[in-house]
């Protein structure tokens, strides 16, 4: 039996009198690959802000790693790439060097300059992704799939046991978003557990080992299978509104 990783019980949030959150029971284990889906102001940017620290529940209880997520430090454990495809400057001077570096951060402050045993960190993440070629390429010049690559080797570089990604895929087009979900999937392999926040459904389901469906409470936790399985009318109740689905072929 897999270690959980992660464990929310019975945890709601609240921003003022609008509840976000109800009575969400949730768990990741070891080696786990969830995708987490639901309609626009569901609650999936809410429940990541909770895993990240960024807020306090209402009500309830997380654990991280077998710790109350309140005496958790190990902030290394978890890494983070956020929805940037529509936000990112692509004038900004930096080398894919320089940005996977800045993943070191946390490690080693923000005036210690990286040793050699860093910068081979740094390469081995670049590598694992895929991108080393690009090395010293300004990442303004990369397309939009090949600077989530650069992300996700920022967020690797401290050596996470879990990675959650947050819509990533958002501006990259459909040949590179196939080819993003199979480098996950080899992450994955490598014993990273993800936690996938994302609307592409169809694609979501071919790798996932896992499905959440969050609006507000939890409708749905369990294998792509039961969820694919579900009918549309059952899916348009878990998200409020008549759904359409796209299927990719693989």
């Amino acid at each position: 039996m897999n270690k959980t990783i992660v464990e929310m019980q019975d945890v709601s949030f609240y921003y003022g009198d609008r509840q976000a959150l109800s009575h969400i029971n949730f768990s990741i284990e070891q080696g786990d690959f969830i995708g987490l889906v639901g309609p626009n102001g569901g609650g999936k940017t809410t429940l990541i802000k909770l895993l990240l620290g960024l807020v306090k529940p209402t009500n309830g209880m997380i654990e991280l790693f077998d710790q109350p997520i309140r005496k958790f430090k190990d902030k290394n454990k978890i890494g983070y790439v956020s929805q940037k495809a529509n936000s990112f400057n692509r004038g900004f001077p930096a080398t894919v060097e320089e940005v996977v570096t800045a993943g070191l951060t946390s490690k080693l402050g923000y005036f210690k300059r990286p040793n050699a045993k860093d910068r081979e960190k740094v390469y081995q993440a670049v590598d694992k992704v895929g991108m080393s070629s690009y090395f010293k390429e300004n990442i303004g010049n990369l397309s939009g799939g090949q600077q989530q690559r650069i992300f996700i080797a920022r967020a690797l570089v401290s050596d996470p046991q879990l990675l959650i990604l947050d819509e990533p895929t958002v501006g990259v087009d459909a040949e590179n978003v196939d080819k993003f979900f199979d480098l996950l999937h080899e992450l994955n392999q490598q014993q990273i557990s993800l936690l996938l926040v994302t609307h592409d459904i169809g694609t979501m389901t071919h790798h996932a080992s896992k499905v959440a469906c969050l609006n507000k409470s939890l409708h749905f936790h369990g294998n792509p299978k039961e969820f694919n399985d579900m009918s549309k009318d059952q899916l348009s109740d878990f998200y409020g509104h008549p759904l359409h689905l796209v299927t990719h072929e693989h």
